[in-house]
């Protein structure tokens, strides 16, 4: 923080010397001169913080869902078909940058079963929990869906014996 504050000294100390200078020079140089010290200040903030200029000024857009990154697991992944055992099927919603999004309406499809809710809304974490039974036996195929046209990536194979 102490060097930060430097800096921060440096680059209005600089810009004090340059209206100084500009008084008394070629205006053409003047522009030269704020154009190079505008760089410089930029090259170094960007030094400092170590990151790109980019990350600071683009809008954040954590708020998006994302097929990939969003998970999906079930437990257990076993169950019989007595259509009463239940496995417990959680999706979490993740945005590109892998951070929860919340508020996302889920939907869930299995190959065979019943999924006993059909569509919840994500929670402050991106969490929906859908539970699945059957009376069939089989290996159930289960596939997500956010806001109802986005397809997770992550598909899940629940068998009922």
């Amino acid at each position: 923080m102490i060097l930060f504050t430097y800096f921060i000294h440096y680059v209005l100390y600089s810009y004090y010397i340059f209206d100084v200078i500009i008084e008394r020079m070629d205006k053409k140089l003047g522009a030269l001169l704020l154009i190079f010290f505008l760089s410089f200040s930029i090259f170094i903030t960007a030094l400092f913080f170590n990151q790109p200029l980019a990350k600071f000024t683009r809008a954040k857009e954590d708020f998006l869902p994302s097929a990939t990154s969003s998970l999906i697991f079930a437990y257990p992944l076993t169950v019989k078909a007595d259509n009463t055992s239940e496995s417990t099927i959680n999706v979490f919603v993740r945005s590109e940058k892998g951070m929860p999004v919340k508020e996302q309406r889920i939907t869930i499809t299995s190959s065979i079963g019943r999924i006993k809710e059909p569509e919840v809304v994500t929670d402050d974490q991106g969490k929906a929990s859908f539970h699945v039974v059957s009376a069939t036996e089989g290996v159930a195929q289960i596939e997500a869906y956010i806001g109802g046209s986005l397809k997770l990536d992550q598909k899940l194979s629940i068998k009922f014996n």
